[in-house]
């Protein structure tokens, strides 16, 4: 049985022609099933595979490449995700003691969602917003220069949701 919702499997086809080689898909791929399951299972693993005339290896490799693709199931994800990045620019502009608020902050470790099922702390190696250091990654929006001051109202502002 297929996982992949005919939409997705469209959308993934209309990228092919856009690049030189199917393999050039994947990442593309891997965020349209990641945007619509919030999570790439095994099984969507295999499709993508197929679809881009690979191995399932190779779709596998790019996956756990990036640190953003989950591969559990979204109920064990809060509504909303949270990167605290700690790339060069970030950690020399204290992105090591905000991650450190933030855990306190929400009583969890990064890599866990709060209590409430709302929040998922992560960090990142990466979000490419240097010029904002310290950046966080708020689902699919920057958010740039974050004191404890301005995480605290960002955790405010998502758990009154």
């Amino acid at each position: 049985m297929a996982v992949l919702s005919e939409r997705i499997r469209s959308e993934i086809t209309a990228l092919l022609p856009k690049y030189p080689r199917k393999q050039a898909v994947t990442l593309p791929a891997l965020h349209l099933v990641h945007d619509e399951m919030r999570y790439v299972s095994s099984e969507a693993i295999v499709e993508i595979a197929e679809m881009l005339d690979l191995h399932p290896s190779e779709v596998q490799d790019t996956m756990t490449f990036y640190a953003f693709f989950k591969d559990r199931e979204p109920d064990k994800l809060g509504t909303d995700r949270v990167w605290v990045c700690r790339g060069l620019a970030c950690m020399l502009r204290g992105a090591y003691e905000l991650i450190e608020h933030c855990e306190h902050k929400l009583n969890v470790h990064c890599g866990e969602r709060t209590a409430d099922g709302k929040i998922t702390l992560e960090f990142a190696e990466c979000i490419g917003a240097c010029d904002g250091a310290p950046a966080v990654l708020l689902n699919d929006v920057h958010v740039m220069d974050v004191t404890h001051d301005k995480a605290d109202a960002l955790f405010g502002e998502l758990q009154a949701k």
